[in-house]
């Protein structure tokens, strides 16, 4: 079974948990690490014969077009994820579409080709930012990736579809953000965070769940900065953010290696 093998393409200082702390004014003035992480990235599916879906930050394609190239080049998905990655649930509706009118803009004019994915900073499209469905229909996508079936103080509509489905009055496609049932309990496994938090054993049980009992691909996602445990480290954070970004990342790229071997994979839709 293909499971769908997504990489949100943001540098490490523009994660959410440290929204306040850096601010947008000063991200030139940051060390940029993504590219050499995400060509880490690309070299693991290369050897692996991987294709993937890469949701990717408009700020950082504008300043970095010819690793976009070279994802494109690879056979590789190109999705948006925002401009700025900003939660959408803190912009206005005419903010957002800015926002993301901007991305798509730099990202198809450096393919060539139109981008039809979106995907959420910190899976923000909750039941505050609904209305962000819409103007993603507007700007004229054709699915979304941002909605996560879990309880989460950033994200989450737990009462959501946990398979790909269409979105109600829309034309969209949404692919949700995987998560395993255990004694009635969803569990968010897909990834990122959780992917470091848990033991690799666990995350393969429950990924085999959802393939071998319930016959469905799972959702995987991952960010370039989780590989890179050299990077600078956020010392104003709070604990918990601290926590949430820093845990394991010694050990993401290891159990990546091994959950490429355990797993199919390929991007949300084909490439052209």
């Amino acid at each position: 079974m293909i499971n769908y093998l997504t990489i949100d393409v943001e540098d490490y200082f523009q994660v959410s948990a440290f929204d306040g702390l850096i601010r947008i004014e000063d991200w030139d003035s940051c060390e940029l690490r993504v590219e050499r992480n995400t060509h880490n990235i690309l070299k693991i599916l290369a050897e692996k014969g991987i294709r993937a879906t890469f949701f990717i930050v408009g700020w950082v394609a504008e300043r970095l077009p010819a690793l976009i190239r070279e994802i494109d080049k690879a056979g590789h998905e190109i999705g948006c994820h925002s401009y700025l990655h900003r939660r959408i649930y803190t912009l206005t509706p005419d903010q957002f579409q800015q926002d993301t009118r901007k991305a798509k803009d730099i990202l198809e004019n450096i393919i060539g080709k139109k981008v039809r994915g979106y995907r959420a900073p910190s899976y923000s499209i909750t039941k505050q930012s609904l209305w962000a469905l819409d103007i993603l229909e507007k700007l004229g996508f054709e699915y979304d990736s941002s909605i996560f079936p879990i309880r989460h103080d950033f994200y989450g509509i737990p009462d959501s579809p946990r398979f790909p489905y269409k979105l109600v009055d829309h034309e969209l496609l949404e692919y949700p953000i995987s998560t395993a049932v255990f004694g009635g309990v969803k569990l968010p496994v897909a990834g990122g965070g959780y992917f470091r938090l848990f033991p690799y054993w666990f995350t393969k049980m429950a990924l085999q769940r959802i393939n071998e009992q319930e016959e469905k691909p799972f959702m995987f996602y991952l960010h370039p900065w989780e590989i890179d445990p050299g990077q600078p480290r956020m010392q104003k954070a709070s604990r918990l953010s601290r926590f949430r970004h820093y845990n394991n990342l010694d050990k993401t790229e290891e159990r990546l290696h091994r959950l490429l071997g355990d797993f199919a994979f390929g991007p949300i839709t084909g490439c052209t």
